[in-house]
């Protein structure tokens, strides 16, 4: 055990500023005391603290999602492949973090549960508008899915945003364009806010960087960066699908959903098809 005493030595051989009258410190940097005091139980339910620090932490991942996301999409524009490559697999990282994050969640008992879900009325986190800005970014486009935002003007201009602009997936099929392979023209110019479909001459392109990975390997690591990533998507969309399952059961959301039942269906949301058929015919 080490003595308080040889502590404070330590401290005062390092040198360590003590003193933060005059200066910056690590609190005053991250706004510690503005995140600290951003949970309001409603409930007396001890668990709901549990509930409201899953959420808003993965609040702030999805935040940091996005803000690499988004630079990701622009430097695909602008033919950047390397820092987008660096971006993407910072994402697929962060979604580690989130399937994680179900693990913490999946402690609730659902009596634990039942106590504090009278409190939640219908938020939900399918209202989450930075999740569907995610989705809409990765190209699951859905017009019904701006509704739960109308009532928030600032949020709704945000999400809409995200649902007009062109997706990763989108960006990334231009860019295979840009470099002479056979992409055709629906797919490098349509309405961004449509759903993306799956295209064989797209299959065709992409199988082409995959049969001579040496004649394209910039685009071959895209390729499978962007497997990397809807690889750990599905696994996010898996464990949320259980810990729901494990914590209420079939009961309908507070969102107004089935529940599981909608978010079984989710699973079956193919973002980048083409990169999985194409697996097939290697």
């Amino acid at each position: 055990m080490t003595c308080p005493h040889h502590t404070e030595g330590i401290v005062r051989d390092e040198k360590a500023q003590l003193d933060f009258s005059r200066d910056m410190s690590y609190g005053d940097y991250l706004q510690l005391d503005t995140i600290l005091s951003a949970q309001h139980p409603l409930s007396p339910a001890h668990d709901e603290m549990l509930f409201i620090v899953q959420h808003q932490t993965s609040e702030l991942w999805m935040k940091l999602m996005l803000h690499e996301l988004h630079a990701a999409i622009r430097h695909l524009a602008n033919d950047e492949l390397n820092p987008a490559f660096k971006m993407l697999a910072r994402v697929s990282k962060i979604m580690e973090q989130l399937v994680h994050a179900w693990d913490v969640l999946a402690t609730m008992t659902p009596p634990e549960y039942s106590a504090l879900r009278p409190y939640l009325a219908q938020s939900s986190g399918f209202q989450s508008h930075q999740y569907r800005c995610i989705e809409f970014a990765m190209g699951n486009k859905n017009a019904a899915m701006l509704k739960p935002h109308a009532h928030h003007p600032e949020r709704l201009a945000t999400v809409q945003a995200a649902y007009a602009a062109p997706s990763l997936y989108d960006e990334a099929l231009r860019l295979l364009a840009r470099r002479g392979l056979k992409v055709p023209a629906s797919h490098q110019q349509r309405d961004w806010t449509q759903p993306y479909e799956a295209n064989d001459e797209v299959e065709q392109a992409w199988l082409q960087v995959y049969r001579d990975p040496k004649a394209h390997w910039d685009l071959y690591q895209l390729g499978e960066e962007l497997a990397d990533l809807e690889d750990a998507f599905r696994l996010w969309r898996f464990r949320h699908v259980t810990t729901v399952e494990r914590v209420i059961g079939f009961k309908r959301g507070t969102g107004g959903t089935g529940g599981v039942s909608y978010l079984r269906k989710m699973l079956d949301v193919v973002l980048f098809p083409e990169i999985w058929r194409l697996r097939t015919q290697l």
